[in-house]
């Protein structure tokens, strides 16, 4: 009943659509293939292919993701060997491109994960410093970015920007997935509670929202009366504190929406507030250059630090390891870190060029600290790795004066100079701790990540060189691999192998060329490579 017959055009062909008896576009036209016309459609059809096919090659190219799941799967392995009893030395990682199968997730390397005292015998946070670019993702429409969340899960990147918009970013490939008008004036604060289940965000008119995991609004608050600077929840997630350029701040009750208190005396507008993670106790920072702490049962201050000589944008209390260090940063170009037991300031950091904008802890890593400044650089901290020189002058120079105390100071283990063209509002560090998110008034979100072994461009990106032309991101985005291969001739790529080097007590008292005076004329007497540059927590840049 449905077997071939012949149409019209003296050819079988089957009601069924099978072409095995249909000839092809060329074979139509063999018998006139002489014809000019005939051979004008036959070459922009072959065009045409070619075209179709050179389309498709492009389709292919790689997309640069950065997978935690790989180092993960193999730190599990290492466990149920019994192979991570102890910490992993730092010898393990060589300046060879094999070597980053070896590498091992943020949580493998933190002291919380190492509880011996044998174990913690490395500073294995030197191996997680975020200073390998990424990605960088920016509206179409764009605006300037105030405030970033990480999602609890860590899978999205949620960016609060100036329109009021809420713009999500996959936190794996970094491409956009939705935006939505959440507010009607600039966004300038996020806060995602402690159970994960909660979102407030801020904005400038003072208007707090509810909102779940799936971004349904479910309540609004009039919460100030003026722009809402910071959000923070309590530690059990039943109450939530919120600071304004109203000059106060105010403890809401967060099932029923009702201020509870307000904590009234910073006599100008304040920029910055949060709770404690498991203290009674609150922070706040202001443009009258106080950092306040208070108890939050009785409204009333506990005391005044008068540390700051300009306005304190950022407070934050340290989130792992003990718990007992508060960090704030302020527009004089410093950094304070302030111990809550001994209530004195332990360090200040004053090694920026111009004034601080934020700072934020690292969520695994209790002693690594990430600031920002307004000239769009970036800088890294660790706490607990200043190794002193041999000449301990060079210490007494570094202290400062606070009351009867000497408080000292540390230089950043790293520094990213260019990290962004304009002033960095937002820093935020994945829930995972492999991942750092920054964003500003240049209107990008940039991602970070660890450096990778044998990197031979590591300090030749644009970040660092300031080489920045036209869309030069994206010759760092769209590599199939993360080392990129140095494009200079080959003796300066040969050069870029050596491991660089930057040992306390070689500093500036030895000479490279093998004639300086160390004190020691062994060493002395030994030429170094002459592009000795250095090793991140070893006073290095």
């Amino acid at each position: 009943m449905y077997g071939n017959r012949s149409n019209g055009n003296g050819y079988n062909s089957n009601s069924y659509g099978n072409n095995n008896g249909r000839p092809s576009y060329n074979n139509r036209y063999n018998n006139n293939s002489n014809d000019p016309k005939v051979q004008e459609k036959l070459a922009a059809y072959n065009q045409n292919i070619e075209q179709q096919l050179a389309s498709q090659e492009k389709k292919t190219a790689h997309r640069r993701i950065v997978d935690h799941g790989n180092n993960m799967g193999r730190w599990y392995i290492h466990k149920n060997l019994g192979l991570s009893q102890r910490q992993q030395a730092i010898g393990s990682i060589r300046p060879e491109s094999s070597y980053l199968i070896d590498l091992l997730p943020t949580l493998a390397y933190s002291s919380s994960s190492n509880l011996g005292a044998a174990n913690n015998k490395n500073n294995m946070a030197v191996m997680d410093i975020q200073t390998k670019f990424v990605h960088l993702s920016s509206n179409k429409v764009k605006h300037s970015i105030n405030a970033v969340k990480w999602t609890p899960e860590g899978r999205r990147l949620l960016v609060a920007s100036h329109s009021g918009e809420f713009t999500i970013w996959n936190g794996m490939t970094f491409n956009f997935e939705t935006i939505m008008q959440a507010h009607d004036s600039q966004i300038l604060a996020l806060q995602y509670s402690h159970n994960d289940e909660w979102l407030l965000s801020g904005d400038s008119n003072g208007v707090i929202k509810y909102w779940q995991p799936n971004f349904n609004n479910v309540n609004i608050l009039n919460g100030h009366t003026q722009g809402i600077r910071d959000i923070a929840f309590s530690p059990n997630d039943s109450k939530f504190l919120t600071c304004g350029d109203d000059s106060t701040l105010k403890i809401w009750n967060f099932n029923n929406g009702k201020e509870e208190r307000s904590l009234a005396g910073h006599h100008w507008e304040v920029k910055s507030a949060d709770w404690h993670p498991n203290l009674g106790l609150i922070v706040s920072g202001s443009k009258d250059n106080l950092v306040k702490l208070w108890d939050p049962r009785s409204s009333t201050c506990v005391t005044t630090l008068h540390g700051f000589k300009h306005t304190v944008n950022k407070c934050r209390f340290q989130p792992t390891g003990t718990k007992r260090l508060l960090a704030s940063v302020s527009r004089d170009r410093s950094c304070r870190v302030f111990d809550l037991r001994t209530m004195k300031d332990i360090l200040v950091l004053r090694d920026s060029e111009t004034d601080l904008s934020c700072v934020s802890w690292h969520p695994t890593h209790a002693s690594m600290l990430t600031t920002a400044a307004y000239n769009g650089s970036m800088s890294h901290y660790l706490l607990d790795s200043y190794i002193p020189d041999s000449n301990t002058s060079e210490l007494s120079k570094k202290s400062t004066s606070y009351g009867s105390s000497s408080v000292g100071s540390i230089e950043a283990v790293h520094r990213i100079p260019y990290a962004h063209e304009r002033a960095i509002h937002a820093l935020e560090y994945h829930p995972l701790g492999h991942l750092l998110c920054s964003a500003g008034s240049d209107k990008t979100a940039r991602f970070w990540s660890r450096a990778r072994p044998n990197d031979p461009m590591s300090y030749k990106d644009p970040l660092y060189t300031d080489d920045k032309h036209g869309a030069w991101y994206y010759s760092v985005n769209n590599n199939i691999n993360a080392v990129i291969e140095d494009p200079s001739g080959s003796k300066d790529r040969d050069r870029s192998h050596t491991p660089g080097l930057n040992l306390p007590g070689l500093g500036s008292s030895y000479d490279y060329n093998g004639n300086g005076n160390s004190g020691n004329g062994d060493i002395a007497a030994t030429p170094a490579p002459s592009n000795w540059g250095s090793i991140p927590g070893l006073r290095g840049h």
